[in-house]
């Protein structure tokens, strides 16, 4: 069973310990591109508009159904090496760019399959690698070429830039009114810094309620928290609130060491417990004297403390995640207070309202109406839980996008416009190079299209006279002419309002580029085994893994087999 490694001798070697492997040269590489091939061809049909969803089920029989890529690759648990790469650009792209992971993974896969014709032909990878890396660092300028520069704050740029975004997931039909909210969202949260903006999405409060439908969700000027008001006796609604944030504790906190009071008559114990309340109510007495008609504590809040509270008139609420804590200050204008005694009017936020609202059946916390609040809450709505949770991941998409266009002002067409401009770029520019690099930049610019021909493809358009079509179109300068989708046709993205920022566009060549060049490097997998504390590796000769029963060919790692 020992794996053998034989050197160029005859005299073999047993290198690698029992049950362990090695796929070497062209067999490793037909090995990764393959899984590649297969994780690409999963969300192939998850493209655009007429995309379809898929529906992820977990061992604990959770469902997911979503058109997301990151989402996708993330659930179902990937265990060949290779394919692990792209599920990594697609994450890196969510983080990064919030949308396009689709289409980075496709491209990855596409230009792995370019690249295993090549490898077929005797091309070395290493020059297949660099003709690419060549190729993705013209792409990005041909797109920088193409690209329309706007102001960062239009309102009606950002709102088509957040539809087209949302146009390829389920909540295209109510994308009009979540595009409003997300761009009020994004604008109430940016600061201005000279001529840049800055904007940090968790600025933005995302809450997600199954019930009512996707058109019940809302903006709300402030926070609203997924908590209730401690005490039956405080009011429910509180017009022209003063905050107060405070993050210790409103109770007396136990003794670091053991105490012990020795108490012999009932009058010591009296006393004792009035001591107690009495330090409570200065603690209360100072939050009421600070003139604050709502308190929002990090920290619990004893049962003595909320009963002060009440008889003044105070709204209270416990437990609040630091987080949130942090976004109300920056919503109401409060300053978080650890210390009591530092807590003084200047110190309190505003709101127009703070009130406990039912949603469905819990109770919740809304703080509405704040002057200039930079830190807004969307509230989603949907029928059914599965909905809102891909409302979220829509609307987390389209908040990136209007992010990424306001740190960098420039856009550029959809429908796989500006994809089939540059391939056909790059084609031209392919020509000054020498030798075999040619070959690979020319493979490069049949992958960019592959992003076109999956759009026409899941259109139920037919791919080849829809492609040639878009080129010849392209060559003729009409940059902005893309696969219309919805009407399966060819026709100008700018009149159909199919726009993407360019940050976007850059981050997919990127990512996919470095992916495919780092899967054709590899020429060796050398799978080893830990020796577990298992039975003896002898025992039943499966090499201690179940599973392995020691295939030949099977790429060494169970989990590989299964990839193939």
């Amino acid at each position: 069973m020992g794996m053998q490694a034989t050197s160029k001798g005859t005299m073999p070697v047993v290198l690698l310990k029992e049950g362990g492997s090695e796929t070497k040269g062209r067999e490793a590489q037909k090995n990764n591109i393959a899984a590649a091939k297969i994780i690409s061809e999963i969300v192939h049909t998850s493209l655009g508009p007429r995309g379809m969803d898929k529906m992820l089920v977990d061992s604990l029989g959770d469902v997911t159904i979503t058109n997301d890529g990151a989402t996708i690759l993330k659930e179902i648990d990937v265990q060949h090496p290779a394919a692990k790469m792209l599920v990594e650009i697609s994450k890196t792209t969510d983080n990064e760019v919030g949308d396009g992971t689709t289409s980075a993974v496709i491209l990855a896969g596409a230009l792995l399959s370019q690249a295993e014709s090549l490898i077929d032909s005797d091309v070395h990878p290493t020059i297949i690698v660099d003709g690419y890396r060549k190729a993705a660092r013209k792409a990005k300028e041909f797109l920088e070429e193409i690209a329309d520069t706007i102001s960062a704050n239009d309102k009606n740029i950002l709102n088509k830039i957040a539809k087209t975004s949302m146009q390829t997931k389920l909540v295209r039909k109510d994308s009009d009114l979540l595009a409003d909210i997300i761009v009020k969202s994004v604008l109430a949260v940016s600061e201005k810094t000279g001529e840049s903006f800055d904007v940090d999405i968790d600025d933005i409060k995302v809450e997600k309620k199954a019930g009512g439908s996707i058109k019940d969700s809302t903006i709300i000027q402030g926070i609203v928290l997924d908590k209730e008001i401690v005490h039956g006796g405080m009011p429910r609604k509180i017009t022209d609130a003063k905050i107060a944030l405070i993050n210790t504790a409103l109770e007396i906190s136990k003794t670091e060491t053991d105490a012990k009071i020795n108490i012999s008559n009932p009058q010591q114990l009296k006393s004792f417990l009035d001591e107690e309340n009495r330090m409570l109510k200065t603690m209360v007495d100072k939050v009421i004297g600070s003139g604050a008609n709502v308190v929002l504590c990090q920290k619990g809040l004893d049962d003595m403390a909320q009963h002060y509270l009440a008889k003044a008139g105070i709204i209270a609420v416990r437990r609040i995640k630091e987080s949130d804590l942090t976004k109300l200050a920056k919503a109401t204008g409060a300053r978080i207070v650890t210390n009591l005694d530092d807590l003084f009017e200047k110190d309190l936020g505003s709101a127009e309202v703070v009130e406990e609202k039912k949603i469905e059946e819990d109770k919740w916390v809304f703080v509405e109406g704040c002057k200039h609040p930079k830190s807004v809450t969307l509230l989603l709505r949907a029928g059914s839980q599965r909905v809102v949770d891909e409302v979220e991941r829509s609307v987390h998409d389209a908040l990136m996008v209007v992010k990424d266009v306001m740190l960098k002002p420039q856009i550029v067409a959809g429908g796989g416009a500006p994809e089939t401009f540059a391939a056909t770029k790059i084609r031209g520019w392919a020509k000054s190079l020498e030798g075999r690099e040619q070959l690979a930049a020319e493979k490069f610019a049949d992958a960019l299209e592959e992003i076109p021909m999956a759009l026409a493809d899941n259109a139920g358009m037919d791919p080849i006279d829809t492609l040639t079509l878009l080129r010849s179109k392209q060559q003729k300068g009409e940059k902005w002419t893309g696969i219309d989708v919805m009407k399966a046709k060819i026709g100008n993205m700018k009149s159909s309002d199919i726009i993407e920022p360019l940050a976007v566009k850059l981050q997919i060549v990127s990512a996919a580029a470095e992916a495919a060049c780092m899967i054709l490097r590899i020429d060796d997998i050398i799978a080893t085994q830990k020796s577990a504390g298992g039975p003896p590796s002898g025992e039943g000769g499966m090499g201690g893994m179940p599973g392995m029963g020691g295939m030949p060919g099977m790429g060494g790692m169970p989990d590989m087999g299964g990839m193939m």
